[in-house]
């Protein structure tokens, strides 16, 4: 008989790619240590494949939702940025299917984690926008598409006092790596920005309506900062509220 306790399940979405390389069709991916992150901090990962009309069978069996980066954009039309950068790249399908699962964990008050891109995705479900490309936007900005390796640190962040996410990590700053050319411009209606860098790119949001609703611009799932590691912690202790 298992006596272990029952470890939370939680659904990570997958990224896509288009015929080449891995296969000569169309294939998901995702980095082990999403998963390995989920599961050191006591949870049971499982792939999320892109099909909005299954969002909601999903959501009746998993307990939190991590929402992970990728190597593409929001379409600006979701959010009213106007015309499209030339930078943008879409993946039309998989942000429907993201944004059905958002949404849907949402209303349920289910935990939801999202990580860069992610975060940026929840930005947009809760009614925020985005900058399309940092270079153009803030004038001698930081190189938020970090040279050295991802799993080093890029720059820091400065944590906002009195937010979930100060209380989850125990530090006013952070070291954290940085790969994206996009960023939130406004966090949406009832979220708040919880996290920094030192030229005001927005790195962290939060909504206190949920439970557990918080977005991060950096990759914890590298363990790079002690506070990386608690943020999963808190997203697992999350499912049990």
């Amino acid at each position: 008989m298992n006596t272990q306790p029952r470890r939370p399940l939680v659904g990570i979405t997958l990224d896509s790619e288009q015929p080449g390389g891995y296969s000569a069709y169309p294939w998901y991916a995702l980095r082990a240590n999403y998963a390995d992150a989920v599961a050191a901090a006591g949870g049971l990962p499982v792939a999320l494949p892109h099909d909005p009309v299954l969002a909601e069978a999903f959501l009746d069996r998993i307990d939190a939702l991590v929402v992970t980066g990728g190597n593409f954009d929001v379409d600006p039309a979701l959010y009213g940025g106007g015309e499209m950068h030339p930078t943008v790249t879409l993946k039309e399908g998989r942000t429907q299917a993201e944004l059905a699962l958002v949404r849907g964990a949402l209303e349920r008050n289910m935990p939801v984690l999202g990580i860069c891109g992610g975060q940026q995705l929840l930005a947009v479900a809760l009614g925020g926008t985005l900058l399309q490309h940092i270079p153009d936007a803030i004038p001698d900005a930081l190189e938020h598409e970090q040279i050295n390796p991802r799993h080093e640190p890029g720059h820091d962040i400065v944590i906002t006092p009195g937010t979930q996410l100060h209380a989850i990590v125990g530090a006013e700053r952070m070291g954290v790596n940085s790969a994206h050319h996009q960023a939130v411009a406004s966090a949406g209606a009832g979220a708040v920005v919880n996290a920094v860098s030192p030229d005001g790119v927005i790195e962290g949001i939060e909504s206190p309506a949920y439970k557990f609703c918080i977005g991060v611009q950096w990759h914890p799932e590298f363990f790079i900062d002690p506070g990386d590691r608690r943020i999963f912690d808190a997203l697992i202790a999350a499912t049990a509220r």
